[in-house]
């Protein structure tokens, strides 16, 4: 019962104890000296009437839900607010014209990206949403094929087909001499990559309303992928990035975690200061999930990711380094939490991303709160 409440139901887990609420009222699951156990260990309690409602009403100011989703006959204060269901994803008219449509900026980082530009290019001008509605953002650097000169040689094609089209060349000197999701490389390899994302967007952000963030070797997405993310009507939601149609999870790093995935011991995969744990630790990914419609996840990958350009401007970044024991994607999805904003995924939206390279089965970091 539990799990089916967290896959249907918005929850909140806080952890602070002055913003925990208990109400005992005679018919609870559990009986008067359960919730006293509770009393006993916390370091403030509020018993009278009023406070209590201020506090409820504190807790909801804190925390991403609205005051009415937490208004109770406990709490004195009647808020005026019907209920609300979380809305299905309204795709956005692709009829619309271009100055109906809010402005977009496709970002991308390539690195090594010869084989997949061409058939990354085709795909965009297969999007049905207006090209003079769309910029393009492509960040190339550390390539060692023919990525710049092939960059060069679109450049102009690009320009008079887009709204605005901005082109950086930045090394980090990041090169792999093995696979790349060995653990050992995992913290360098991704902070390198955390600071491609927060460079590009620094130099190619302007006007635009929203961000989405593309990978080049993705093979495949529906036309009207811009309107159906946007229709979720969310600040930042992902598509379910899959190996082939209805087939499982390539982006491991977009995530639901399990009810009680704060009891497992995450420690134990801790290396170079982020978490490394094995696939399906503590977590259940998007293929799981089908048919549930939009819902709240705890972590997000970068294959495919829309956001609302102002959060990048307010200082929403991907962390070069261990936030909160995460970093880049996953560092993202902790920081967005921190500062308000939840993360949202639609598991029947599919992008394609075959596997290129044979990889284990491991996800490269994990939230835990």
């Amino acid at each position: 019962m539990a799990e089916e409440v967290v896959r249907t139901c918005r929850v909140v887990t806080v952890d602070a104890p002055q913003l925990y609420t208990y109400v005992c009222h005679g018919a609870n699951t559990f009986n008067e000296s359960h919730f006293a156990e509770h009393f006993d260990v916390a370091t403030e309690i509020w018993a009278e009437p009023a406070v209590y409602a201020e506090r409820l009403l504190a807790m909801a100011a804190r925390l991403p839900i609205e005051p009415g989703d937490i208004a109770h006959a406990e709490t004195g204060t009647t808020i005026d607010r019907t209920p609300e269901r979380e809305p299905r994803p309204t795709a956005v008219s692709a009829t619309a014209s271009a100055s109906e449509r809010p402005l977009l900026l496709v970002l991308s980082p390539l690195k090594d990206a010869a084989a997949f530009l061409p058939g990354y290019l085709d795909r965009l001008r297969t999007l049905d949403y207006p090209r003079e509605a769309i910029s393009l953002g492509l960040l190339e650097g550390d390539s060692r094929d023919a990525t710049p000169e092939m960059l060069q040689q679109v450049l102009p094609r690009l320009e008079a087909e887009y709204r605005r089209v901005t082109l950086v060349r930045r090394d980090y000197g990041l090169q792999l001499a093995g696979p790349r999701w060995e653990p050992g490389i995992q913290r360098r390899r991704r902070s390198v990559l955390a600071k491609v994302r927060n460079h590009l967007v620094s130099r190619a952000l302007a006007d635009e309303e929203w961000v989405l963030w593309l990978d080049v070797d993705v093979t495949g997405y529906p036309a009207d992928l811009v309107q159906r993310l946007l229709g979720a009507r969310k600040d930042i939601v992902v598509p379910h990035c899959a190996t082939a149609p209805g087939g499982p999870t390539y982006d491991l790093n977009t995530f639901v975690l399990h009810p009680r995935a704060g009891t497992l011991n995450w420690s134990q995969w801790l290396r170079d200061g982020i978490l490394q744990p094995p696939k399906g630790f503590g977590r259940m990914y998007l293929d799981e999930l089908r048919g549930q419609g939009l819902l709240r996840v705890d972590s997000v990958g970068g294959t495919a990711l829309l956001v609302r350009a102002d959060l990048h401007r307010d200082g929403l970044i991907f962390p070069s380094f261990p936030y909160q024991h995460l970093i880049e994607t996953e560092g993202f999805a902790a920081m967005a939490r921190d500062m308000g904003a939840a993360c949202w995924a639609m598991p029947d939206l599919e992008v394609l991303h075959p596997h290129h390279a044979q990889a284990p089965a491991h996800a490269e970091a994990v939230p835990v709160s």
